[in-house]
């Protein structure tokens, strides 16, 4: 699903990624652990397409997404990749409904079929009572399982997640955690993990440990 190779990444004199190798295998959880300054969160924003390496490849769902135009690059974000983010990233003058069906109004999916998809979703997550709910109405656990399901929207072939449970108390970290194993059980559903969390970290596949720019 994901393959990425000598993946370099340097900030004026600072170099964060020094040749980072990584595959990634379809339905597969694998969390990048690490302390703070490793360049966990500078992989993964090149991964997921919204930051170039300075060398180096990847390669999502058969396709080197840098190779493309920026809007053919856009496009191919929209429909390959979901993000989960610590701070859910909702918008707040927008429902719980109106965030999740956002990325397919951008694919271009009419209203109609967008509308169905969003409240199927939220109800898949156990949202169905809250869609009419503005993230200040919700709690923290509702708010991130709503960037869950917007994440899913497009059925991306991968969803990073970068420190998801980081602002959730332990039972809503918990349950965010089960969900995404109940989620690749239910649509197939690769996920790319930054955390902190050791527990969640020990529930994934695979757990690769960086430092210095490097995994170890």
């Amino acid at each position: 699903m994901l393959k990425a190779e000598g993946i370099h990444k340097k900030y004026g004199s600072l170099e964060i990624l020094r040749g980072v190798d990584l595959h990634i295998n379809a339905k597969e959880i694998v969390s990048i652990v690490g302390s703070s300054g490793a360049g966990k969160t500078t992989l993964l924003q090149i991964l997921g397409t919204l930051d170039r390496p300075d060398s180096g490849t990847v390669i999502i769902d058969g396709v080197d997404p840098f190779k493309l135009n920026s809007k053919a690059l856009a496009k191919f974000r929209n429909e390959k990749i979901g993000f989960i983010f610590q701070f859910h990233q909702l918008l707040p003058e927008f429902n719980a409904y109106e965030n999740v069906m956002l990325p397919a109004l951008i694919h271009g999916f009419n209203k109609k079929e967008a509308s169905e998809r969003a409240k199927g979703i939220l109800e898949k997550l156990g949202l169905g009572d809250r869609i009419n709910h503005r993230p200040s109405a919700l709690s923290g656990g509702e708010q991130q399982r709503v960037a869950v399901c917007r994440a899913l929207m497009n059925q991306p072939a991968i969803i990073f997640a970068d420190e998801p449970s980081g602002n959730l108390d332990s039972k809503n970290a918990a349950e965010l955690h089960d969900l995404f194993f109940q989620l690749r059980e239910d649509f197939n559903q690769t996920f790319v993990i930054v955390t902190h969390n050791e527990k969640l970290a020990q529930m994934a596949d695979r757990t690769l440990v960086m430092a210095d720019g490097v995994f170890l």
